[in-house]
């Protein structure tokens, strides 16, 4: 699952000076802190740089900080172990998968109370359909999938996925350019779980996508952001976090969970299994987890946090009443997150994407 980190000028440039001094290119002793070293691997633009450097001064810990782009191009560089990282933060099905392969250590609690104290106990629960006793994976952050429409291009509020397969907005649709994200909502469309294998659901997912496929202007993943702020099109699939970035940008954006049910996701820490510096492991992530670092990472890469104290400390009441960060999900019937389907699963997945893609 790959997410657009949003970013600004101002934010480029204090991610780049941080990159220049602490991105992993090999740690020798002269790199360490005077209490050693933690090695981190996130996802691009994922953290504000100045909760690393409040960390490092307030601990004495050096933060060895790399970034991935994709939970994929993550894997096999963290199971190769050409990099001894400490911590990682992937996506729930792919968290499902390290822990299928013993890539993962058990966490423990007891060193990082920040964790019980601050994060929601819904969000422990969300997390039990990848991570079932919870041993393994800490929320970091989370979200949904739904669609973004611009009110003044539609004639009639979009609510649900079927909208999207409607000739009157043939060329002003835009898909996400993504496997699963892509079935998942012609799964849910035709009202199967997103998680499928069964031969016959994912033949009518692929054929109701193909048949969908002229009304589409482009399959995009980091564009539909820019191309919904500037009109470009009608209507995108997008990420919750965009969502809120893209309001701010263009006041007629409307942002919507569909009636048919959609993808909730978790990004969330987790400790390597031979991580290196598990000790400092354990306190970065519960420095991450303390309520005023949390917040300036909310509002840094603005996805919704499960950190409740954070989200109270929130001063803009529109934010942090927001249903788009923080949706009552109770609200919504069919939610689910994805699992890992294994090889033959991604495989037959990936094949029927290529048919789409192709036809």
């Amino acid at each position: 699952m790959k997410k657009y980190r949003i970013h600004h000028t101002k934010q480029i440039i204090i991610t780049l000076a941080l990159l220049s001094a602490v991105t992993f290119c090999g740690c020798s002793s002269t790199d360490k802190g005077i209490n050693g070293q933690v090695i981190v691997y996130n996802w691009g633009e994922y953290i504000d740089p100045e909760t690393i450097r409040m960390f490092e001064e307030e601990t004495g810990i050096k933060v060895i900080y790399d970034e991935f782009e994709t939970n994929e191009s993550m894997y096999p560089k963290v199971e190769s172990g050409a990099v001894a990282y400490d911590i990682a933060c992937p996506s729930d099905y792919m968290i499902s998968r390290m822990i299928q392969n013993g890539m993962l250590s058990e966490l423990d609690y007891s060193k990082m109370p920040n964790v019980k104290k601050n994060i929601g106990a819904q969000y422990f629960d969300q997390s039990k359909g990848f991570d079932p006793d919870n041993k393994y994976s800490i929320p970091y952050c989370w979200g949904t999938v739904g669609i973004l429409y611009n009110k003044t291009m539609v004639d009639e509020p979009i609510t649900r996925w079927e909208q999207l397969w409607d000739e009157k907005y043939a060329d002003n649709i835009l898909m996400q350019d993504s496997v699963r994200d892509a079935f998942m909502v012609a799964e849910k469309l035709n009202g199967f779980s997103m998680n499928t294998l069964d031969p016959d659901e994912l033949a009518i997912a692929k054929n109701s996508l193909i048949e969908q496929k002229p009304l589409i202007q482009a399959y995009v993943v980091d564009q539909v952001r820019d191309k919904m702020i500037g009109g470009e099109a009608a209507i995108g699939v997008i990420y919750s976090g965009e969502a809120i970035y893209t309001q701010r940008e263009n006041s007629n954006l409307v942002y919507v969970i569909p009636e048919e049910g959609t993808n909730v996701w978790i990004d969330s820490w987790v400790i390597l299994k031979n991580a290196p510096n598990k000790e400092n492991a354990e306190k970065f992530i519960d420095f991450m987890c303390r309520e005023d670092i949390a917040l300036l990472n909310f509002e840094y890469i603005t996805y919704s946090t499960p950190n409740e104290a954070a989200r109270e400390l929130i001063e803009e009441e529109d934010i942090k009443n927001s249903e788009i960060a923080f949706p009552d999900l109770s609200q919504y019937d069919n939610l689910e997150t994805y699992v890992y389907l294994g090889e033959e699963g991604d495989s037959l997945y990936n094949e029927l994407w290529k048919e789409v893609k192709a036809y």
